[in-house]
């Protein structure tokens, strides 16, 4: 989740148009929900893959421009993607080792819920 974003803990309907994440157990401060306990070298490597992307993606801009052909940009665009999900697994491992294992190890089992909740939303909804 974005810093800055809190949603509730409930589940939506089936058909409502909103989303909801659990509160989890990362610091919040005046400035929204912050990540607990990033590794630095995770976090380097994520800075340098997200660099590279961006590059990658102005390639594609290029491509795009100088009607490359439709194979070649979307065979580009697939590797942009699968970089973003790799991004998105380094983020994941890491939520998992220090936001979550925090909720799940406080024996609230109001944060305990929100956090399977939430877990569970990012895996079906953002990490397939």
């Amino acid at each position: 989740m974005m810093a800055g974003t809190k949603r509730s803990s409930s589940t939506p309907r089936a058909g409502e148009g909103h989303t909801s994440i659990a509160n989890c157990a990362c610091e919040t401060g005046a400035a929204g929900r912050k990540a607990s306990g990033v590794d630095p070298t995770l976090k380097e490597a994520n800075r340098k893959r997200l660099r590279r992307i961006e590059g990658q993606v102005r390639g594609l801009q290029k491509m795009v421009e100088d009607d490359r052909y439709c194979a070649d940009v979307i065979t580009q665009v697939a590797s942009v993607q699968e970089a973003l999900r790799g991004v998105a697994r380094n983020l994941m491992k890491n939520h998992l080792h220090h936001c979550a294992a925090k909720a799940l190890r406080s024996g609230k089992k109001q944060e305990t819920e929100a956090m399977y909740e939430e877990l569970l939303e990012l895996i079906y909804r953002h990490l397939r």
